[in-house]
């Protein structure tokens, strides 16, 4: 059985990780979150819940709370990615259990996201140029 416990590892931790997630990565919104997707090794987690979401420091941690203990319970399903959870000022109002169906519901959509292909200036090389005077 795998363990439950959130490693280090398993968490965007730096500014610069959350910013390449937010430029470079796919966005799946659901009522009380949106996720922003880039594959990568494996799942990793990042959470931003700002104080417009809820002012009190309490409901911006059980937020959170609840948002660790999806990932952490239903890993197996979250596809190999950095996830970037972003609250919606609705999540504050929400119980709960709606949280945590609705970030089951992100953790689907996300697995079903195809990789994008990698950033580049250039065409691919699959297809030769067109002979001119051909025909």
């Amino acid at each position: 059985m795998p363990t439950l416990r959130l490693r280090r590892s398993d968490v965007l931790r730096v500014p610069p990780e959350f910013q390449l997630c937010f430029t470079h990565g796919q966005r799946v919104n659901g009522r009380f979150f949106r996720l922003h997707v880039m594959h990568s090794g494996k799942p990793r987690l990042g959470l931003a819940v700002s104080r417009k979401v809820d002012p009190n420091a309490v409901g911006r941690n059980r937020i959170k709370r609840t948002a660790r203990e999806a990932f952490r319970t239903s890993r197996e399903k979250i596809p190999c990615a950095d996830l970037v959870l972003v609250a919606k000022r609705e999540a504050a109002a929400a119980s709960n259990a709606d949280l945590r169906e609705d970030l089951s519901h992100l953790w689907r959509k996300a697995s079903a996201l195809k990789p994008l292909p990698p950033a580049g200036t250039m065409r691919d090389a699959a297809e030769p140029p067109a002979a001119h005077g051909d025909a």
